[in-house]
């Protein structure tokens, strides 16, 4: 990965391309090149067959510039960077900032282009690409470009653990906007991988982030709270945030009436309980009253209603 901080001041992780795939994208886009020229060549020269020397070889040397060197140019212009031998590999040109190329950029690395690549068959390219550490070339030194991967292979995404009940909700007015994108992504890979760490070291890494997290937060960690069931709460009402800004979910009392409303088990943070005191999360229902004698009325109650088993008795 290659870190680049933009005009924005935004990082952007950009994966460059390797030696291989860029080799590769270079001999798909020379071969079509060199069958576009060989083509117009052979049109060119019977066209021209009446001219003189002169004109022949200025029409020669019209023709390669044209071919070989304005349309990839033309091409790496008009599509942002993905000519055709780099679309197919999954490769495209930027900017050392992360942004599209221009004209002027594709004008350069085409004009250097034709000495390093064409001119010494590839060897200055090579060499180059092998030297810098993000693989670029002569012409992208020149004219300030990356050549990135498009296509990065997608792993499978970290599963983040819920909270435990009793906690969901529970941090709906705390104030999470001074907490830095760094530390949201540290207790993210902390809660994916707790189950692999060691437990005496993960309880520490956990203590750690909690006080970082408090700390930027403004309010301490509850005495009665193990810290990985913090950081799992805090990072839930975060996320139940974030999720209510883009999609207009409702309320926070909505949230939290839709949370699950079974008793905690143990789980992933530590052996947590539910701590004592706390509001049940169902209220008890008393148990229906046995039938038997006490649900005939007692005789000369004037009830006009007659009791459930349709025995009335003697006058």
């Amino acid at each position: 990965m290659s870190e680049l901080v933009t005009g924005e001041a935004v990082a952007l992780e950009l994966r460059p391309a390797k030696l291989p795939s860029r080799a590769l994208a270079v001999f798909i886009d020379l071969a079509v090149a060199f069958a576009v020229y060989i083509a117009v060549t052979m049109a060119f020269a019977a066209a021209t067959a009446s001219l003189d020397d002169a004109a022949v070889a200025a029409v020669a040397v019209a023709t390669f510039l044209l071919v070989l060197v304005g349309i990839p140019i033309a091409v790496e212009t008009l599509s942002h960077g993905r000519s055709l031998g780099k679309l197919a590999c999954g490769l495209r040109v930027v900017r050392d900032d992360g942004g599209p190329i221009r004209f002027r950029h594709a004008l350069v690395r085409g004009a250097v282009g034709v000495v390093e690549i064409l001119m010494t068959f590839g060897v200055v390219a090579c060499i180059a690409s092998l030297v810098s550490a993000r693989g670029r070339r002569v012409g992208d030194v020149f004219a300030g470009t990356l050549v990135v991967r498009e296509r990065v292979p997608t792993g499978q995404s970290a599963f983040v653990p819920p909270p435990p009940p009793w906690l969901v909700g529970r941090f709906a007015e705390l104030d999470l906007s001074a907490v830095p994108e760094g530390l949201w992504l540290a207790v993210r890979q902390y809660l994916t991988r707790m189950g692999q760490l060691d437990p005496q070291v993960g309880w520490g890494m956990a203590e750690r982030l909690a006080g970082e997290l408090a700390a930027h937060t403004g309010a301490p960690v509850p005495s009665d709270m193990p810290p990985a069931a913090y950081l799992a709460a805090v990072t839930h009402e975060r996320q139940s945030r974030e999720a209510q800004r883009a999609f207009g979910a409702g309320p926070a009392a909505g949230r939290r009436a839709a949370a699950p409303v079974a008793g905690p088990a143990p789980g992933p943070y530590g052996g947590y309980a539910e701590p004592a005191g706390s509001v049940p999360s169902t209220p008890p229902v008393p148990p229906a009253p046995a039938s038997g004698p006490a649900d005939t009325p007692p005789a000369g109650s004037g009830s006009s209603d007659g009791p459930a088993t349709g025995f009335v008795p003697p006058a």
